[in-house]
């Protein structure tokens, strides 16, 4: 069985790239509100300020050197999900009226690098479902 199979590999990479993404985001000037923040619908990686805009921040790494293939991966299932945990967010702490959008965070780590690639895409996909009637 590969190392990415093993549960605690897995949550040992995952954990490491979330740290890699905070420490990205706080160089570029973002202020991280949260990590992992969950609810019935799901999680979301990183909730972080970027001036004003509240940004919902989904990280995704490979072991690889590709950084395409993590940010393809954020498909149409994971944008709805990730609305909804926004959405949950924003009610819970009262934010509805705060301009808000949502970014990915694609990380690869090349064999033999202690430092990842990391690519931004802000404003990475809009809202979908119920979240339409708020923005």
């Amino acid at each position: 069985m590969s190392l990415a199979r093993k549960p605690w590999w897995r949550r040992w990479f995952g954990t490491r790239s979330e740290r890699a993404a905070a420490r990205f985001l706080r160089k570029a000037g973002f202020r991280i509100l949260t990590r992992n923040y969950s609810c019935r619908q799901g999680e979301i990686d990183v909730v972080a300020l970027d001036g004003a805009t509240i940004v919902f921040v989904e990280v995704r790494s490979t072991g690889g050197d590709d950084v395409i293939r993590p940010a393809e991966s954020v498909d149409a299932i994971k944008q709805a999900r990730l609305t909804e945990v926004a959405l949950d967010y924003l009610k819970r702490y009262r934010l509805l009226e705060q301009p808000a959008r949502f970014d990915v965070l694609a990380i690869a780590w090349p064999e033999g690098s202690s430092e990842p690639e990391i690519v931004h895409y802000r404003q990475a996909f809009e809202s979908v479902g119920r979240w339409q009637m708020f923005s």
